[in-house]
């Protein structure tokens, strides 16, 4: 294991409307407002997204199983963002659910809001980390430097 410890720097409260897209537009804030390091927690709804829901086998690199919904979904989600060649990569897992049925998994691709989302966003001040690709697990991981600035 690995680690760095920081402090909460700014904390932004946005709202995601209808029709948006919740990756995008998180995406585009991260881009406006210089958040290179951040979790946050989100609740609302969305009308469609796509999720990796796990491997298909227990073997790296995973090859992912995919499921999607196209009818509106209640959901929470806890996610970061960070860094990856340059750009804000946002990382979120979801649980979405609907009457009886939910769904759990890593949502990526459309991500269409319905209604609306409420993001809680928390910036980590005094770690410097990114999103580095490793071929052989077949995944971007948090990597860790010294870091001078402290937001």
């Amino acid at each position: 294991m690995e680690y760095t410890k920081g402090t909460i720097g700014r904390v932004f409260i946005a709202r995601v409307d209808h029709g948006d897209d919740l990756l995008v537009e998180l995406e585009k804030l991260a881009k406006i407002e210089n958040i290179e390091s951040a979790m946050f927690t989100l609740l609302g709804a969305v009308g469609e997204a796509k999720l990796v829901t796990g491997p298909k086998e227990n073997i790296m690199p995973p090859d992912p199983m995919w499921t999607e919904y196209n009818d509106v979904h209640e959901v929470v989600g806890v996610g970061n963002i960070f860094s990856e060649n340059g750009n804000p990569k946002i990382h979120l897992h979801t649980a979405a659910g609907r009457g009886d049925r939910a769904k759990v998994g890593c949502m990526r691709g459309d991500s269409k809001t319905f209604m609306v989302l409420e993001v809680f966003i928390m910036e980590i001040c005094g770690i410097s980390a990114s999103r580095v690709f490793d071929s052989s697990k077949g995944f971007a991981q948090l990597q860790f430097k010294n870091c001078e600035d402290p937001c």
